[in-house]
């Protein structure tokens, strides 16, 4: 049989979670976390990590093996995710993966642009500079030092603004230049199951995931973490909002309410980046058994 990789994928709160369980039990196959938060330890509750019971169901990778102050990317995780699934695939035919973070499940299905390494005092730097002189002045700055990526970038994004920044520091030119989006021939097929809700049942879960985050002892997780708010890792929804409530700036109802508001703009940005792949297949997480029937005949007929 070919060796074939099931990516099951779709925005947060979907139900990515239950189903490739189900899945990897079904295939005798451990799971591949393509979540970019649940790769560290000390963020149980706030990224929805596997339980303690999921985790005795099936074997899991990339869960919860980095501390907090550890620098990742994209493009580690192609490659360390790549070597996984080479000795995965000495053992069984179909291997499973799951998640919903774009870039990562991208690095592994299609590869991604090999980039220089960011040196911490550059990080640093820009990390103060951002803090400084603001978002807007480091726009325009990549504007003047990469007009073709001031286009296409999200300028609200100082994520994606500092790390083009970073990157036209590292190598003297443009950060366009290295983005050749070429797509690597990986020596395994790709079966990608799409997750989807309606918009409303999708927010309604979300809403109601907070609140049993939040009394599951959020609040706890992140005033532990609080001292280390300054690390990469902690740059992400629902901790943000917690450490402002903590500073004073919002109270306990108001940061819940944005962390609800923050995880649905996710959601709508997820949905956005994930439709443009022709090859996914969706379906509702309530299709199980169709989703069963529909990898069986894929993998039965040769095609995906």
């Amino acid at each position: 049989m070919t060796k074939t990789l099931i990516v099951v994928l779709g925005a947060t709160g979907v139900g990515k979670t239950e189903l490739s369980l189900r899945l990897a039990e079904y295939f005798g196959s451990p799971i591949i976390s393509s979540d970019s938060r649940q790769l560290y330890r000390d963020l149980t509750i706030g990224t929805a990590a596997p339980t303690a019971e999921q985790l005795s169901r099936v074997k899991h990778f990339f869960v919860e093996i980095l501390n907090l102050d550890e620098y990742y990317s994209a493009a580690r995780f192609e490659e360390e995710a790549i070597a996984l699934l080479e000795r995965l695939f000495q053992q069984r035919d179909v291997v499973v993966m799951a998640g919903g973070s774009m870039m990562y499940i991208d690095a592994v299905c299609k590869g991604i642009d090999r980039l220089p390494t960011v040196s911490d005092e550059v990080r640093q730097m820009m990390k103060r500079r951002l803090a400084e002189e603001g978002l807007e002045a480091l726009c325009r700055e990549l504007k003047i030092r990469d007009p073709k990526h001031y286009e296409e970038v999200d300028l609200k994004n100082p994520k994606r603004v500092v790390h083009a920044l970073e990157i036209c520091y590292m190598t003297g030119g443009p950060y366009s230049a290295l983005r050749t989006r070429t797509v690597k021939k990986r020596p395994f097929r790709l079966i990608k199951i799409g997750l989807r809700r309606d918009r409303e049942e999708l927010y309604d879960r979300i809403n109601r995931r907070v609140e049993e985050m939040m009394a599951a002892g959020w609040e706890a997780e992140a005033r532990r973490v609080y001292p280390f708010r300054h690390f990469n890792s902690l740059n992400t929804v629902g901790y943000k909002e917690l450490f402002r409530y903590f500073d004073g700036e919002l109270t306990l109802t108001e940061a819940v309410e944005k962390i609800k508001q923050s995880t649905r703009i996710y959601s709508r940005k997820q949905y956005t980046w994930f439709k443009r792949d022709p090859e996914i297949r969706w379906f509702h997480p309530d299709q199980a058994e169709d989703i069963l029937n529909y990898i069986d005949a894929q993998l039965n007929n040769g095609h995906a």
